[in-house]
């Protein structure tokens, strides 16, 4: 038995297949489209994990320490937010506590980074609120991992 199909059907589903085929080759990641602030005073790891999480689709908020990040927070609400711990001005932990004891942003992960990687600083981090620890240098798989972790992504 031959099914018999009409040309114009044909016109139309094309533009529909190749569209679902571009989708499927097209590199697909589940923390696009999350708004992720790197708060660092060095300008190296700022542009580092902003470079690394644009590429996966991520809209990057950066600044330079406390006082400026906690300008930008309110304006900008992130989903994640990744804080140095050794700034000037505003150190790390001071500028988690301060984003924990927010009523607003209490519940959005902060994840400390530091070089440091003793037992004091992640105890302090806990202490004010940090959801997780990182090591400088990061990798990007750190950083994706972290954010997986911590932050539901919507399909």
């Amino acid at each position: 038995m031959q099914t018999i199909v009409d040309p114009e059907e044909i016109g139309e589903l094309e533009p529909a297949d190749k569209a679902s085929e571009a989708a499927e080759s097209a590199p697909v990641s589940e923390v696009g489209s999350l708004k992720v602030m790197v708060i660092d005073d060095s300008k190296t790891i700022r542009r580092t994990a902003e470079s690394l999480l644009k590429k996966e689709g991520c809209n990057v908020v950066t600044a330079t320490d406390g006082f400026e990040a906690l300008a930008k927070i309110a304006d900008e609400k992130p989903d994640i937010i990744f804080v140095d711990i050794m700034m000037p001005r505003l150190d790390g932990y001071q500028t988690c506590a301060l984003i924990k004891n927010n009523q607003v942003f209490k519940d959005t992960p902060v994840i400390m980074l530091s070089s440091k990687d003793g037992l004091f600083d992640r105890a302090r981090g806990r202490i004010v609120g940090s959801d997780q620890y990182l090591t400088k240098p990061f990798t990007k798989d750190e950083l994706l991992s972290a954010i997986r972790k911590h932050v539901q992504t919507q399909d």
